[in-house]
Formats: structure tokens, sequence, C-alpha cells
């Protein structure tokens, strides 16, 4: 039961053909076994009973998304969501003509992740999503500082936008790659580009990715629908947080809603 599927070249040579179909449930699993033990942790600790210490110069709404970051996230969803079901349900026996669905939702996924790129490095303040050394210091030692208030992002909510960003350019750069391999208008088809067992690689690469966000984007629909982040999913579409949860969840000398650059 491994996890590569592996078969003959024209020459007999054994070459990697694609990530075992397994993988897919094992996502799945891995997605609905997050999402149980989270909830019954919230259920379990402690609850806080803390009052949000009130900032008279704190706006009543407090601008977290500008309006350019809100449709590409929208966009951005909508494709990696066709992406997935195209690639997964013909494989999991759903007949139906997924080729073209599934690589005109790639381009259209590249083209917003190139936007995004470009937007958050000279428009936005793109620091605000990284790691900090001081978060990680409290990972690996008991010498960083503990903090119970975020900035403009918890530290899990960086890590997960790490993982997100590294699956979504590793599917994204190897599936443009494959579209050589279908006839489309951007390429002439030319199967030969690489050879069979690069060819293998690529494939194993966009899989593994692709499964991995089958997790990734569970849990990140679990977040967005559990009713202590709902303010922060209707953040996504009108664009700000209400004062009292700003007050509530984050550290104003972290992120501070007057002066700064637009959010991610």
């Amino acid at each position: 039961m491994g996890i590569i599927t592996w078969g003959p070249d024209p020459w007999g040579r054994e070459v990697p053909l694609h990530i075992a179909f397994w993988l897919l449930w094992a996502a799945l699993f891995c997605g609905l076994a997050f999402m149980a033990v989270h909830a019954l942790w919230l259920h379990l600790r402690p609850k806080s009973t803390e009052e949000p210490r009130a900032i008279p110069a704190v706006p009543e709404k407090v601008t977290r998304h500008s309006l350019p970051a809100r449709i590409f996230h929208w966009v951005m969803a909508a494709s990696v969501l066709v992406l997935l079901f195209s690639a997964f349900l013909p494989r999991a026996g759903v007949r139906f003509a997924w080729v073209g669905l599934h690589w005109g939702a790639g381009i259209v996924l590249v083209l917003a992740l190139l936007f995004h790129l470009v937007h958050s490095l000279f428009f936005l303040d793109y620091r605000s999503i990284l790691p900090e050394k001081s978060e990680l210091m409290r990972i690996f030692s008991r010498s960083g500082p503990v903090r119970e208030k975020a900035g403009k992002y918890p530290f899990a909510n960086k890590l997960y936008h790490l993982a997100a960003s590294l699956c979504g350019v590793c599917a994204a750069a190897t599936g443009v790659l494959m579209m050589s391999r279908v006839h489309t208008p951007f390429f002439t088809r030319n199967p030969y580009l690489f050879s069979d067992m690069t060819w293998g690689v690529i494939y194993l690469l966009h899989g593994f990715s692709g499964v991995a966000l089958i997790a990734l984007v569970m849990v990140h629909v679990y977040f967005a629908l559990r009713p202590e982040k709902l303010p922060l999913t209707k953040a996504m579409i009108s664009g700000s947080l209400s004062r009292a949860y700003y007050l509530k969840h984050h550290d104003p000398k972290r992120w501070g809603p007057v002066g700064q650059k637009s959010s991610i």
C-alpha cells in the first residue's frame, strides 16, 4: 500500500505515474479528525470571561480587508474548489468532461496568485501574515514573550497561510507545466517536453499538493463556519470588524486600525 503508483516507460523502466488514490481518503480523514479534535478541545477548555478594555481612538468599524483583497480571496476560493472537485471526482468514479474545466480554473488561479503577489508586495502590509521571531521563540524555547492577543493574525493563522501558499503555488506551477500535455489555446501540445521520469515527479508534486489542499480547505471552511470565527468570515465580505471584536482578540499595539497600510 504505497503512496506512489508506478509503471513502465517505453523502454521498460519503472517510473512514477501519480500518487496512490487512497491518499484522497486519507486527506478527508485527516481533515475530519482535526475538526473533531479541535471542537472537543474548545468544548473542554476553560472559557475566558475577560472583557475588552475600551480605547476611544478605535473606530466603530476596523478595516481588515481591502476590496481587491476580498475579490482575490473569493476568486481564489472558487477556482480552488473547482480544481479539487474536477481533479478528484473523476478518480472517485464520477464521469464528466473535467479536463477543460480543470485547466480553465487553473488559469484563473494562476492569474489570481500573480495579482495577489504584486498587490501584497507593493500595496499591502504583507509582513502582517509572516511569522514573527518572538512567536517562533515561544515554540522552541521558554524565553519568548507570552502574548495573549494577536496582531493582525494569530500565529496559527500564519502557519496555515504558509502551508496553503506552498501547496497552492506548487499545484499551480506544476499544473502550468502539465498544460503542455493537453490541447489549450495557450500552448502547443508537447507531451515530450520532459522525460518520463521528470513528468512522473511533476505529477507527484501536483498530486501531493492537491490532496494536502483537500485537508487544508476542509480546515479553513471549518474555522470559517465556527460561531466565534464568523465575524472574521463576515469581514471577508464587508471588509471590516466591529470595535468590540477587535479589542477582544487583537492587540492595538501590534495592529493599529489607524495609519496603517491596507491589510491582506
